[in-house]
């Protein structure tokens, strides 16, 4: 078994670096659901007149486009209910295809699905002021992927010497292994000196030759 004092280290680490598990993809998928954040921002500024809460989803490049667009949506929005909702959608698609674009990640349109549950998790620590859930959440499902990895190539290892096929089986395991744990490490330290950069967990560390 791996050692539990460096499993504890690790999942720790790996739990409070908090981005590590959202990758830009799922990440921004939750921002381009109609239940997700950047659309909620975009109702309340809104209802309440005032584009300010949207502002914060945007480059400072984009904020003249999306104060017109607000200031258009809010005329066209007293022309009636079928007006206000068409009105409404067009401008929530076009802040999120803003957004989205500045994080250099393609519009594909709003969608209607929920986001990931772990996703989902963060927005209500924030709510609540508490982040344990989220941390047990990830630490165990960190633990989880590096015990089954490193018991799978333990496995392989006790029988990598009787053929060339049973050390390939040992090699392919230990690979999986070490890019998972190398990947997982590399972007916990990044995130965590990064300035809350996020980083992308589909990049493979370049020092590991494997």
């Amino acid at each position: 078994m791996i050692g539990r004092a460096n499993a504890v280290r690790m999942v720790i680490l790996l739990a409070l670096a908090g981005s590590i598990w959202f990758l830009p993809q799922m990440a921004v998928a939750h921002c381009d659901t109609l239940d997700g954040p950047v659309v909620a921002d975009a109702r309340k500024a809104l209802d309440k007149g005032d584009v300010t809460p949207v502002l914060k989803w945007v480059r400072q490049d984009d904020e003249k486009e999306i104060r017109e667009l607000f200031t258009k949506t809010l005329v066209v929005r007293k022309k009636g209910k079928e007006a206000r909702e068409l009105a409404d959608l067009y401008f929530f698609e076009t802040l999120v295809r803003i957004h989205r674009a500045g994080e250099g990640a393609p519009y594909t349109g709003l969608k209607h699905e929920a986001a990931e549950p772990i996703i989902l998790a963060v927005d209500k620590a924030l709510d609540t002021g508490s982040a344990a859930h989220v941390v047990r959440h990830v630490s165990g499902t960190v633990a989880s992927g590096i015990q089954e990895r490193y018991d799978r190539t333990r496995e392989a290892l006790k029988h990598a010497q009787e053929s060339v096929e049973a050390g390939r089986k040992y090699v392919e395991a230990y690979v999986e292994l070490t890019h998972y744990v190398e990947r997982l490490f590399h972007d916990a330290s990044h995130s965590a000196h990064g300035g809350g950069k996020e980083s992308s967990s589909l990049k493979q560390p370049a020092a590991h030759g494997h």
